[in-house]
């Protein structure tokens, strides 16, 4: 679609629909999921397994063809699990699997595709044992770029950033940016700049949810019902 042709309050109706169900299915799966949370196409998100935790001001992105998946898979009587800081982005695609810990800072940014595991799932010798696991832990507003992979018992610093397809072995110190297979750090983040984090994005939410509002009222205000119904069944090359 070229333009959005939902009029404003069937466009309200859905998200409220998406809270609606990020509230009554999703959240009583999670041992702990913190206030304001956003989650996009909440029907393709997968839980499996406990503990899992995630922050207060989650946005959350799930698509038909890239689910999200949080699974638990331990022969441990209680693994740690997996926690996710407040503030943190996860895009469509992300996959988190933990046996033993993951441990995600706050206003991390998860990009489309992303593998985090803590364990190989499969000895070298023993096909039926899970292998050996190690805890992972990603530092305070680390971004993870797309389709990265990050392996058991790797540490990941503050600030950095891992490379579109990475492969993470070995840990990462703060303020870096790494890219490869396997990751190796390239260059290092000017700290005499300042970093914005996520978390400032989140500052007054009230204002942000209502300045997020007007921006909608405003770009759908010339919609109509009976247009958006057309688009829906009979588009054209201009929608």
């Amino acid at each position: 679609m070229r333009k959005d042709h939902r009029p404003y309050m069937v466009k309200n109706a859905y998200l409220k629909i998406e809270k609606f169900y990020g509230r009554h299915f999703l959240k009583p799966q999670f041992d702990f999921l913190g206030r304001d949370f956003t989650f996009m196409k909440p029907w393709h998100v997968e839980l499996f397994g406990a503990p899992i935790r995630l922050g207060n001001y989650a946005t959350v992105i799930a698509t038909p063809d890239r689910k999200i998946r949080f699974s638990i898979w331990s022969n441990t009587k209680d693994p740690c699990g997996i926690s996710i800081g407040d503030y943190c982005m996860v895009c469509p695609g992300v996959r988190i699997s933990a046996a033993s810990n993951i441990t995600i800072g706050d206003s991390c940014m998860l990009a489309s595709g992303v593998y985090i595991s803590d364990c190989d799932w499969h000895d070298i010798y023993n096909r039926i044992d899970l292998g050996t696991s190690s805890p992972v832990t990603i530092g305070e507003n680390v971004w993870v770029g797309d389709s990265a992979i990050i392996g058991k018992g790797v540490k990941i610093g503050k600030n950095s950033i891992i490379g579109a397809g990475a492969v993470v072995v070995k840990d990462i110190p703060p303020n870096a940016v790494a890219v490869g297979n396997p990751a190796k750090v390239v260059r290092e983040i000017d700290l005499r700049r300042k970093i914005t984090k996520r978390s400032e994005w989140f500052e007054n939410p009230a204002k942000l949810w209502r300045d997020i509002k007007a921006i909608d009222r405003n770009m759908l205000k010339d919609n109509t019902f009976l247009n958006w119904l057309r688009s829906c069944l009979f588009r054209t090359g201009k929608d």
